[in-house]
């Protein structure tokens, strides 16, 4: 049965285990089949209840975008700590070290 479903796309395989289960079959039979976890399987079945508004959570959707922010966020801050230490550097490289002002 794995070579039916297909696990080369986890959204599609994902979709097809939600929708055996949906149909009838019990989560232990479908994951024995497949050779998953039933965890994984309530674990989807909760999320597919959130992504429609079933049940209340963060959406899969905004949890994409939160994931997305953060790792921007991450990416600004470590820009923002290189330009601070250039300007450092920059800083500590112009300012005389003997107590003199450098001529012109």
């Amino acid at each position: 049965m794995d070579g039916v479903i297909g696990r080369h796309n986890p959204s599609e395989f994902r979709r097809k285990v939600l929708d055996l289960v949906a149909s009838g079959r019990r989560v232990a039979q479908v994951a024995a089949d497949l050779d998953i976890s039933e965890q994984v399987i309530y674990t989807w079945r909760r999320q597919e209840l959130v992504d429609t508004g079933q049940l209340p959570g963060t959406t899969s959707v905004d949890n994409a975008e939160l994931v997305a922010a953060r790792r921007r966020i991450a990416e600004l801050e470590a820009e923002v700590a290189v330009h601070r230490r250039a300007a450092e550097l920059l800083k500590e490289s112009s300012t005389p070290t003997d107590g003199t002002r450098r001529s012109r």
